[in-house]
C-alpha cells in the first residue's frame, strides 16, 4: 500500500514510500497523462527528487523511458517500419529481404532500448567478416535507422531514442557504359526473344531491370507506338515513343498474351531474374568471364583447374544496369534536348543525370580531335593574316619606289 510522505504541488509528482520496498519511488505523468511509477533505487530524498525531476524533464518532451518502451523489441519497430514502406509503396520485399536476410539474425531478439554504438558495431563486424560490401551494410543500417525514427516520431513513442551511425566510406559509383560495337556484339550473340527485346529498351532508353521485369502487356501501344512504365522507381510514370527495332521486339514478345499478361516470359512463365542468361550472354560476346569464388581465375567448361570440385562460380564483366549509362549518354549525344532525356531516363534530379552522362575515354579522344583541329584553324588563320600583311607591306613599297 502506497503511503505518501508529503503532500506536494499539483503536476510536480510525488515521492513515497511503497510497502515492502526499503527505497523510496516517485510518480509522475508521462505527456500523455498516465500515470508512471518506478523506484528510485536509493533510500535519499535527494537522490529520489533528483530522478524525478529528471523524469518530469523527459516525460514533457516524451522521451521518458516506461516498462512498455523497454520491452519493445527491434523486430517490433521493424515491423513499423515495412508498414511505412507498404504504405508510401516503396519496395517492401526488398526491405524485409535484407531483414530476413541478415538484419533478423542479429537483432530480432535484441530490445531496443538496449541497441547503442556497441551493438551498431558489432553488427559491422559481423558483415564484413562475411564480406559484404560497406555500401550493402550502409544500406543495411539506414532501415534499421528509419526503423528507430519511424518508433521516435510515433505517437506515443515506441522507442525512447533514434539510433545514429557513422556510414562506412564506399567505392565511388560504378562509371561502366556500352559502346555501340559491344552493343552490337550482345545482339549478335542473344538467342532469346525476351533478353533481346530488354537489351533492346534499356540501351534505347535506359529501363531499368526492376521496371522491365513489371512491364504488361497493357503498357504497350502498339497504335500510338509507346510504352508507359506505370512502375517507375521514382514513383512517376513515363512514356516513350518506340524505334523501329524496339517496336519490332516488343509486337513479337506480346503478341498472343492477355493484357495483364507479362510482356516478357520464358515459355509461359514470366521471366523473374535473368542474371544468368545475361552472365552468359555477355560471356559469349567476350565482354565477360566466369571465375572461380576461391581463388577468381577464370573458369573453362564450368570447372576450376585450381580448385578441383569447386561449383560456386561468380561473373565479372559488363553489368546490364550499364546500359542505362549508356543511354543517358547516347541521348545527349544524339542533340536530345537533356530536359527530355531526363524525362526518358527517368532522372528526377540533375546531379544524378549527370553523373549518368560520364565521359568516356572516346569523348576524351574527339575532345583531343577538336582541340588539335581548332588549334589548325588558328594557325591557318594566323599564317593567312601573316600573308596580308606582307602583301600589304610590299604594295606600300611599291607605290612608294614609283
Amino acid at each position: 500500500m502506497e503511503t505518501t510522505e508529503k503532500r506536494r504541488p499539483r503536476g510536480s509528482g510525488s515521492i513515497f514510500k511503497q510497502a515492502g520496498s526499503r527505497f523510496l519511488w516517485i510518480a509522475y505523468r508521462d505527456a500523455n497523462g498516465k500515470l508512471l511509477r518506478e523506484s528510485s533505487g536509493s533510500e535519499k530524498p535527494t537522490d529520489a527528487q533528483k530522478l524525478l525531476r529528471d523524469r518530469m524533464g523527459k516525460a514533457d518532451t516524451g522521451n521518458v523511458v516506461t516498462s512498455e518502451i523497454r520491452r519493445i523489441t527491434v523486430e517490433t519497430l521493424y515491423e513499423g517500419l515495412l508498414a511505412e514502406y507498404k504504405k508510401e509503396n516503396q519496395d517492401v520485399g526488398w526491405a524485409k529481404g535484407r531483414w530476413t536476410t541478415h538484419l533478423e539474425s542479429f537483432f530480432s531478439s535484441m530490445r531496443a532500448v538496449n541497441v547503442g554504438t556497441r551493438q551498431i558495431n558489432g553488427y559491422i563486424a559481423k558483415r564484413q567478416s562475411e564480406g559484404a560490401m560497406n555500401a550493402t551494410i550502409n544500406r543495411e543500417l539506414s532501415l534499421l535507422q528509419r526503423a528507430f525514427t519511424l518508433g521516435y516520431e510515433s505517437e506515443p513513442r515506441t522507442v525512447a531514442h533514434p539510433i545514429r551511425f557513422s556510414r562506412l566510406a564506399e567505392s565511388k559509383p560504378r562509371a561502366g557504359f556500352i559502346e555501340q560495337k559491344q552493343y552490337d556484339a550482345l545482339t549478335a550473340n542473344c538467342s532469346d526473344l525476351f533478353m533481346r527485346t530488354m537489351l533492346a529498351l534499356a540501351y534505347s532508353f535506359g529501363f531499368r531491370k526492376s521496371e522491365l521485369l513489371t512491364l504488361k502487356v497493357s503498357d504497350v501501344d502498339l497504335f500510338s507506338n509507346t510504352v508507359q512504365l506505370r512502375d517507375s522507381k521514382n514513383g512517376e510514370p513515363r512514356k516513350v515513343s518506340l524505334t523501329q527495332e524496339t517496336r519490332k521486339l516488343l509486337t513479337a514478345c506480346i503478341t498472343g498474351k492477355g493484357p495483364e499478361d507479362a510482356a516478357f516470359t520464358r515459355g509461359t512463365k514470366a521471366v523473374s531474374d535473368f542474371r544468368g542468361t545475361w552472365a552468359a550472354l555477355c560471356c559469349r560476346a567476350g565482354l565477360g568471364q566466369m571465375v572461380c569464388k576461391g581463388c577468381s581465375k577464370p573458369v573453362e567448361k564450368g570447372k576450376c583447374e585450381s580448385c578441383p570440385g569447386r561449383k560456386r562460380f561468380k561473373y565479372i564483366g559488363v553489368l546490364f544496369h550499364d546500359q542505362r549509362r549508356s543511354a543517358a549518354r547516347n541521348l545527349v549525344r544524339a542533340g536530345v534536348p537533356e530536359t527530355v532525356a531526363m524525362k526518358i531516363t527517368g532522372h528526377k534530379t540533375r546531379n544524378v543525370f549527370d553523373r549518368y552522362n560520364i565521359t568516356s575515354e572516346r569523348d576524351l579522344v574527339d575532345a583531343a580531335k577538336k582541340i588539335e583541329s581548332a588549334a589548325s584553324i588558328h594557325r591557318m588563320l594566323i599564317v593567312e593574316a601573316e600573308k596580308k600583311a606582307e602583301a600589304g607591306k610590299e604594295k606600300t613599297a611599291s607605290v612608294y619606289n614609283q
